[in-house]
C-alpha cells in the first residue's frame, strides 16, 4: 500500500471539541508519527501538530472528519516522497 508523509495543522477554538478530536485522534493512532500540542492561553485556543505516514485517502479522511468538528480548522501539508509497504 503506498503512504505519504503528511503533517496536519489543527486549531482548536471549541474547547467542548477536545474530546471528540482525541476520538479522532486516537481512530487514526496506528498512522500517526507523532503529535505536538501547545495550549495557547492568551487567546483560549489549542495549536496542535500531527506528522503522519498513511495512505492518501486515509489523511483526507481523518482531515475532514477533524474539520467537521465545530470550532476547529485543519489543513494539511503533503510530501511529495511516497513508500510502498
Amino acid at each position: 500500500m503506498e503512504t505519504r508523509v503528511a503533517v496536519m495543522s489543527i486549531i482548536v477554538e471549541d474547547a467542548e471539541m477536545v474530546e471528540k478530536l482525541n476520538g479522532v485522534l486516537h481512530e487514526y493512532g496506528e498512522y500517526i508519527i507523532g503529535r505536538m500540542g501547545i495550549p495557547y492561553r492568551a487567546r483560549g485556543i489549542n495549536i496542535i501538530s500531527i506528522a503522519l505516514d498513511a495512505p492518501q485517502d486515509t489523511i483526507s479522511s481523518m482531515a475532514g472528519k477533524i474539520g467537521n468538528l465545530r470550532g476547529v480548522s485543519v489543513k494539511t501539508a503533503l510530501s511529495g516522497v511516497t513508500s510502498h509497504e
